[in-house]
């Protein structure tokens, strides 16, 4: 059914995995629309209550495939994948599941926008989190800004956003941003016993909580995600991004003007 990601279902948990793993997860268009499509689908689905989401091979998901956005013969389409990553942010935010992100590897860029959109964040300790679009002249995407102002209020938000740093889980951890550290090699094992505990609770009650907490700010997430797509759009014709691009390629440090 897809070709980037799997869904499995295990009676009342789903299993959603990021399936490009020679890629680390790297989300390219294919990618975006079909994670948006999934999220989409699971609004519908009231067979399964409590989603894991983790990524196949060595890493979570490393964030959006740089490679494909400097393709010269298949350009990507910012404005069309603009709509898949705030399709994907806003069904994944209103799902009528309990989300567990369980993190090993890199989780980064849209890959850690998408994260933390997740009720209950696991990390590996050597795993490593980054909001790391300022280092290529990007915003936040995905909902980025929006799900790191719920986690810590505006003001910490900026200071993650702006500084662009590459975290360990227990720094994630003492600022807010994931609520579980595990050893190496267990996020999955946690998730899977944190859904066991929620589909031994009063879940009908707890999803209820989600429901009338999140509709109550949906048109916030909308808001931001235009807002996003749209700064988005503009960053990518910046002298800075087009210089972050090509410091990232030569593996060099880039050189910002402001431009």
């Amino acid at each position: 059914m897809y070709e980037t990601i799997r869904l499995a279902k295990d009676g009342r948990i789903g299993h959603l995995i990021m399936d490009r793993p020679k890629s680390m997860n790297a989300m390219n268009g294919l990618m975006m629309k079909e994670m948006a499509d999934c999220f989409e689908s699971l609004l519908q689905e009231s067979t399964v209550q409590v989603l894991v989401i983790r990524g196949e091979g060595r890493a979570f998901s490393a964030g959006g495939d740089i490679k494909e956005m400097m393709d010269p013969d298949h350009p990507m389409d910012i404005d069309a994948v603009m709509k898949d990553v705030s399709r994907l942010a806003k069904a994944l935010y209103m799902l009528p599941q309990i989300t567990i992100a369980a993190i090993h590897g890199a989780s980064a860029g849209l890959g850690f926008s998408m994260a933390l959109a997740c009720d209950h964040i696991i990390a590996e300790e050597s795993s490593k989190l980054a909001m790391n679009f300022i280092g290529i002249g990007l915003v936040p995407d995905g909902g980025g800004h929006f799900f790191l102002k719920e986690r810590v209020g505006v003001p910490k938000a900026k200071q993650i956003i702006w500084a662009g740093q590459t975290l360990k889980a227990h720094d994630a951890m003492a600022k807010g941003l994931v609520d579980e550290v595990t050893a190496e090699g267990r996020a999955l094992e946690h998730a899977k016993a944190y859904a066991q505990e929620a589909l031994a609770s009063p879940l009908r009650a707890k999803l209820a909580s989600k429901h009338a907490l999140h509709q109550l700010k949906i048109g916030e997430l909308e808001k931001m995600l235009e807002m996003e797509a749209a700064a988005q759009s503009a960053m990518r014709k910046s002298e800075d991004h087009l210089e972050g691009i090509k410091a990232f390629v030569e593996k060099r440090k880039p050189e910002f003007t402001g431009k």
